[in-house]
């Protein structure tokens, strides 16, 4: 009966030990082995998947200087309209020469915030009112770049609200009235960009 239990005790010991071998030690020596091989290694360094775009109308100073001209650009996708959003703003905050920002240089974009009614909060770093050259015109160039990136590109959203470090402004540089989220203004759009 010993030598039953001693046989049966081997088996299991040896069962456990295979077990171990073939499903823990073989498996991380093995790939341990191939991460260093070529085919490993380029397979890490593959690009990885095109990131889907769309092509949105952006807002830039005309040569003029008297308006803005709409510029088509490509943004990456957003799979929400705040998503899309804020690929958008993030897109007219970046520098597209030769193009001229009527946005400061170096103002950031904290947040964007969409309601069910359709109103964005846009969330801009302290740079939009600490950079701004001042000026009327101007105030209303920096104002409806951001108010009708969003509204012209995105149905969903119908006004827009800036915000500066989370906190409501009165305006930029004192001349547009931000105390309420605005809607699309065409009206210093130039259409020829010829």
């Amino acid at each position: 009966m010993n030598s039953r239990r001693a046989g049966l005790a081997a088996i299991v010991v040896f069962a456990a030990v295979a077990a171990w071998v073939l499903f823990i030690a073989l498996p991380r020596w093995y790939s341990a082995r191939t991460a260093g091989t070529p085919a490993a290694a380029a397979t890490a360094a593959a690009p990885s998947a095109p990131v889907r775009k769309i092509t949105a109308t952006l807002f830039y100073v005309a040569e003029d200087g008297m308006a803005l001209a709409p510029v088509q650009r490509e943004v990456p996708f957003g799979e929400s309209v705040a998503e899309q959003a804020r690929a958008i703003i993030e897109a007219q905050l970046s520098p597209a020469a030769p193009q001229v920002s009527a946005i400061p240089a170096g103002v950031a974009l904290r947040d964007v915030f969409v309601t069910e009614r359709g109103d964005a909060f846009v969330n801009l770093s302290a740079d939009i009112t600490a950079k701004h050259p001042g000026g009327s015109l101007l105030e209303v160039f920096t104002v409806y770049t951001i108010v009708n990136a969003l509204t012209v590109n995105l149905p969903a959203i119908t006004r827009v609200q800036i915000l500066v470090d989370g906190k409501e402004v009165d305006t930029l540089a004192g001349h547009v009235d931000l105390r309420h989220p605005l809607a699309k203004s065409l009206e210093w759009i130039v259409h020829d960009t010829q």
